[in-house]
């Protein structure tokens, strides 16, 4: 089934200029930019480090945006509330990351931020099929977890599909995001697939025009449909 249109745009801080962080962060949003992605990295989950709750705290005051916070951590529970506390509205967790993500994403939702379920290309949709009453994003990693700027996976399209379907089966409004090598190509085949929301590193913070950047992956969507 496809998802609705157009799809989020999610422009990641990951691939922005950390010099000029809060203006790259404004900028994005006066863009047209929906939600703003901060992937934390912990060089252990995954082989690179990013910033933490630090940052995240240092640029609430900066936006209005929806600030969709990706954890490539493990373990994560001890610092959900440090990131809730920080002003996340979502907190993204990996299934992979620990043997107790029921509880994890219980324990999101009752900090008051909405929870989100990540799965890295190797794992198969299925893997979630548990938690779907608990969650309100499904990120599909389209890269593998760890550096930006890499090429997009294709054999993750039918996974986007199968998701969309089992979301969809649940009749909660559960968004299905990918993350990793989106551009106005790789836009379009990930929304017919079934995602509606898109995390954007390079193909908005890479190019001159963040505004035209980001109404270009909307555009991609739209054909899509």
């Amino acid at each position: 089934m496809a998802a609705q249109f157009p799809p989020l745009v999610a422009p990641s801080v990951l691939s922005a200029d950390f010099s000029r962080m809060a203006e790259e962060v404004i900028a994005v949003e006066r863009g047209g930019a929906d939600w703003l992605h901060l992937d934390v990295m912990d060089g252990h989950f995954v082989p690179n480090l990013s910033f933490g709750a630090q940052l995240v705290q240092a640029l609430r005051p900066q936006t209005n945006l929806v600030f969709d916070v990706h954890l490539m951590m493990a373990p994560v529970d001890p610092y959900l509330e440090m990131f809730a506390k920080a002003g996340a509205d979502h907190i993204h967790v990996h299934i992979e990351a620990g043997p107790h993500t029921h509880r994890t994403l219980q324990q999101i939702r009752a900090l008051g931020v909405k929870p989100g379920i990540a799965l890295c290309p190797a794992t198969p949709p299925e893997a979630v099929a548990e938690v779907l009453d608990l969650v309100d994003v499904i990120l599909v990693m389209t890269v593998n977890p760890g550096f930006g700027g890499q090429k997009f996976l294709a054999s993750q399209l039918p996974k986007i599909r199968t998701l969309r379907r089992m979301a969809d089966e649940t009749g909660r409004d559960i968004r299905i995001g990918v993350d990793g090598g989106v551009d106005v190509e790789t836009a379009a085949l990930a929304t017919a697939a079934g995602a509606d929301m898109l995390v954007a590193g390079t193909s908005v913070y890479g190019q001159p025009d963040y505004g035209r950047a980001i109404a270009a992956l909307r555009a991609a969507g739209r054909r899509a449909e």
